[in-house]
Order: C-alpha cells, then sequence, then structure tokens
C-alpha cells in the first residue's frame, strides 16, 4: 500500500481504483444520483417534520452522511487529477516554449526554465 496519489504513481494504464472512480464519478453528476440525492433529503425532512422515533432520523441522516462522505472523496480525487493533468500540459506548453528559444537568453526565460516542474519541488 502506498499513500502516493494515483495520478502520481506514473505508468500507463488505469488501475482498478482509477476505473472505480471514473465511474463512480460519472454516475455521482447523473440525473438518476441526483434523483436519489433528492429523496433522501425529502426522506430527511418527512421523518423530521413527522416525528418519527430518534432511530429513523438517525437512520436517514447516516445515510446521507454516508453520501457526503463519499462525494467528498470522489470530488477530491478528482480534483487532484484534473490539477495534475492540467500542470503536465502546463509544463508540455513551458517546454516547448523553451526549446522553441533556447538561443534566447533573458530574464523571461529564465524564469520559465525554473518554473517548469516547480510544483514537484515546493
Amino acid at each position: 500500500m502506498t499513500l502516493q496519489h494515483p495520478s502520481e504513481r506514473g505508468g500507463n494504464g488505469r488501475g482498478p481504483f482509477e476505473r472505480l472512480a471514473e465511474r463512480a464519478s460519472n454516475l455521482t453528476s447523473s440525473p438518476p444520483f441526483f434523483t436519489f440525492c433528492l429523496l433522501l433529503v425529502g426522506a430527511f425532512i418527512a421523518v423530521h417534520a413527522a416525528g418519527l422515533s430518534p432511530s429513523w432520523q438517525l437512520l436517514v441522516g447516516d445515510a446521507m452522511v454516508s453520501v457526503t462522505l463519499l462525494l467528498s472523496a470522489l470530488l477530491k480525487n478528482a480534483e487532484r487529477r484534473a490539477d495534475r493533468a492540467i500542470q503536465h500540459k502546463l509544463d508540455a506548453i513551458a517546454l516547448a516554449l523553451l526549446q522553441e528559444r533556447r538561443r534566447a537568453t533573458g530574464e523571461a526565460f529564465d524564469s520559465l526554465e525554473e518554473a517548469i516542474g516547480s510544483e514537484e519541488n515546493s
């Protein structure tokens, strides 16, 4: 087991976690999942408005907390993947610009060279 983020491990293929996270992300952004969440919130309101027993209130509340926890984990995963992909693209663009202008000198090119891969050093 590693504590390194999947996007930082390298490799060309996607592992089981990456495939599962992608499918889960697609599911949670779908209209049926939104409908499920609306029904869950409606059940939460209805259980409290009806004054049902605390066990029912806890059951619905726990279901909402569980969905929230899973969604925040998926959101963070998607955010990290997007950030990493953007950084790779920016590094590639910066490297291409630097290689194109390799003969040129100046402060702008020095700072561009320093910026490439700087997120890995921080």
